[in-house]
């Protein structure tokens, strides 16, 4: 007999609609959050039920409580990190790379470059062929660097997505761009996360003193027929927490 799926309880639909607001900037670090009395009257349900959704969000620390004060959005001290699956979610629901966040990125190279060997097998094109390098840096709402990130793309899309080569900020993210102009559609993607000891080149670009260690993730997006779109490695400093929700 298949199983009937059942609505969630009442104070997770609450807890669901804050955490989503918070994890969008919609409620910034040391933004009131409603009180169990107006949660009770907004969404339907009883007082107890409200201030249980309020504890959830205590407990996941991502706000703060104290006796006789209003429940203030926590400030976080570890940004958190956004994976490729983050970024390509946040294009296809509001056409942005960063939504609410705060974030912002600053293109610093965009060139035609030879291919290292890794980029060429991923890419699927002959070793030292010419592939597009794009560089960015991501920073944070209060202007500190948070990651650097690489994007590769085949060389011969050169000619047919200009933009690529331009150092600046395509705000619907590259892939984004190729859609328009190629009509290849990413629709799978892949992250793959690791830790390395920081290079000079990461301290220079996130503001670390060596030795470090630093987050690597690479991200390849391909169509359904598997040819790749793009090929991404980010590098984030200590502190910038990963985390991921799911369904089970």
């Amino acid at each position: 007999m298949p199983e009937i799926e059942r609505p969630a309880p009442a104070y997770q639909q609450v807890v669901t609609h804050l955490r989503e607001q918070i994890d969008s900037g919609a409620l910034a670090p040391g933004d009131p959050l409603p009180s169990a009395t107006e949660l009770a009257r907004d969404w339907g349900v009883s007082r107890p039920t409200a201030q249980r959704a309020i504890n959830t969000l205590a407990a996941e620390k991502l706000i703060e409580t104290r006796p006789g004060q209003v429940a203030r959005v926590k400030g976080s001290p570890k940004p958190l990190h956004r994976s490729g699956m983050d970024r390509a979610v946040s294009t296809r629901k509001t056409g942005k790379i960063y939504g609410d966040t705060g974030e912002y990125a600053r293109i610093v190279a965009a060139e035609l470059t030879e291919a290292p060997a890794d980029v060429a097998e991923v890419l699927g094109i002959e070793p030292g062929a010419q592939a597009i390098r794009r560089l960015r840096i991501t920073y944070s709402r209060d202007h500190k660097p948070l990651s650097a990130s690489t994007s590769w793309y085949d060389g011969a899309l050169a000619e047919q997505a200009p933009l690529l080569l331009v150092p600046e900020r395509i705000v619907k993210g590259s892939w984004g761009y190729l859609e328009e102009v190629t009509g290849q559609r990413a629709v799978v993607g892949r992250d793959a996360i690791d830790v390395r000891l920081a290079t000079e080149a990461d301290a220079l670009a996130l503001g670390l003193s060596l030795p470090a260690a630093v987050k690597e993730a690479s991200t390849i997006l391909r169509t359904g027929d598997q040819v790749v779109i793009e090929y991404g490695v980010s590098v984030s400093g200590p502190g910038r927490v990963s985390v991921y929700d799911y369904e089970l």
